[in-house]
């Protein structure tokens, strides 16, 4: 029995045929192919909006064929852009407001841009039940498009156009308590009516960049207003002693053969870390740089965006500094007062100023509140998204007391005595043209200081003093929100 069993066990060990080398290959292949498959549909998926709103996609002229665009409206109603049909019988996208909102909403034709590209996967298709489709097909009509309601609010985004006038710049207002942007100005600018005709021109503008949103891919040194990041900087690796700096300006500060020098070579005194901000002490402030430790510093950095691409829905200019933990005297100096190779978006200081104002979280910006149906079907709903957490509770409300002194008797003094009590920082950065050297003026703050509402950065090309230029446009933009809230 032994001898049979052992017979049979070599036979069935004798059946089994290792794979060939061909099978082995084939199986391989399969699963790579399988595995690409299961990609491609993932891909697919994520991003169904980016390859609907690709130019090559045939797809695009399908549904515009089956629906008619939908409308985008304001956060009150008004409609922002809208498809009118001619006498002809073709379709015409119109822009009620013109100018107004031209960056903000954008255009349909060339490309697109603004909300009309980020929502151009929900404008051209119709998301109404089949029953009123087959209506609609009965009757030889097009299927409405479904309709994109935005956080931007008309009568503030009229008072920063108006604020603006015939200066370069840009100007944008966010709501501090879920990061919605409720108005979105940048100039110079154009009519999306016209876009067709104008395109020639505007392409082959170099100049004015009227196509530019100066709001979230304008690149600027932040220049003064960038003394709020230094300020968070020293009070986080002097959490016990901050309030003990105290520094003589004499109008200048020297340090391994660099001099910087004060606004107009202004000499402010003696000061503390408090008026150091509120009299925009460049001379402090490149010490206070000299004092901070530069990998940490550069780690602060990298927390608050700078290097990294913004998480917007809309393009967006990556902010830049040169600093890391080898840097030398220069760049730690020039980084201290918003100069040197320091560069920023609007945006991105806006997002920084909330931070301060919401007790150190930042939030995302967004300009589309909620995407609806024709028939009121709501498709997406946007709310209020934390990034992260860029500063403690503490942080921020120190910060908070330092902008309030700038408003209270500083750079920013035009914001005092109203009914309201803003917190913000000037600025004026300072940067080379063809002939001399010019600045550009800032401002960024929020109000009210004590229950922060809403945030406005305001930057004027080549205007000169923030103080005397940028802070009276953000008064505007103050007043009309809270008179409207009264």
């Amino acid at each position: 029995m032994r001898k049979e069993k052992s017979e049979e066990k070599i036979k069935r060990v004798g059946r089994f045929r290792p794979p060939t080398p061909t099978q082995v290959i084939a199986a391989a292949f399969g699963v790579l192919f399988a595995a690409m498959i299961v990609y491609l549909c993932r891909y697919a998926y994520v991003n169904r909006q980016v390859m609907m709103s690709n130019s090559y996609n045939s797809r695009q002229k399908i549904l515009l064929e089956q629906n008619t665009r939908g409308d985008i409206l304001a956060a009150s109603g008004e409609v922002l852009a809208t498809t009118e049909k001619k006498e002809d019988g073709s379709e015409e996208r119109v822009y009620p407001y013109g100018n107004l909102f031209s960056h903000a909403v954008g255009y349909s034709a060339k490309g697109m841009g603004g909300v009309e590209a980020a929502a151009n996967y929900y404008l051209i298709r119709s998301d109404i039940p089949l029953s009123k489709k087959a209506e609609l097909m009965d009757k030889g009509e097009k299927y409405p498009g479904n309709t994109v309601i935005t956080t931007l609010d008309r009568n503030l985004q009229e008072t920063a156009y108006q604020a603006l006038s015939a200066y370069r710049g840009a100007i944008v207002v966010t709501d501090v308590r879920t990061g919605a942007i409720l108005a979105m100005v940048s100039k110079p600018d154009f009519d999306p009516n016209e876009i067709n005709a104008l395109w020639p021109q505007l392409t082959a503008d170099k100049e004015d960049s009227r196509l530019l949103n100066r709001v979230s891919q304008g690149l600027y040194p932040p220049g003064s207003t960038f003394k709020i990041v230094t300020a968070l900087e020293y009070i986080r690796e002097n959490p016990a002693d901050y309030g003990k700096y105290s520094f003589n300006c004499s109008g200048s500060y020297t340090a391994e053969g660099l001099t910087i020098h004060c606004f107009h070579g202004e000499s402010h005194g003696r000061v503390d870390f408090y008026t150091s901000l509120q009299k925009s002490c460049n001379s402090s402030f490149a010490n206070i740089g000299m004092l901070l430790d530069r990998g940490a510093f550069a780690k602060t950095l990298k927390t608050l965006y700078f290097g990294e691409e913004l998480p917007v829905d809309f393009p967006c200019g990556t902010s830049r500094t040169a600093l890391s933990a080898s840097s030398g005297a220069s760049e730690v100096m020039q980084l201290s007062i918003g100069q040197g190779a320091t560069s920023i978006s609007p945006l991105h200081l806006n997002m920084i100023t909330q931070s301060i104002a919401s007790g150190g979280e930042m939030y995302k910006p967004y300009i589309i509140d909620r995407i609806v149906s024709a028939d009121d079907k709501v498709l997406v709903s946007n709310e209020k998204e934390k990034l992260r957490r860029v500063m403690s509770a503490e942080e921020a409300q120190i910060l908070t007391e330092m902008m309030t002194t700038v408003v209270n008797g500083g750079t920013a003094r035009r914001l005092q005595g109203l009914s309201y009590q803003a917190a913000g920082k000037t600025g004026s950065a300072e940067y080379n043209s063809v002939e001399k050297t010019e600045s550009h003026a800032w401002f960024t703050g929020f109000a009210p200081a004590d229950d922060p509402q809403i945030a406005v950065t305001v930057i004027i090309e080549q205007a000169g003093s923030g103080g005397e230029y940028a802070v009276p446009m953000a008064k505007r933009v103050f007043d009309t929100y809270f008179e409207a809230e009264d």
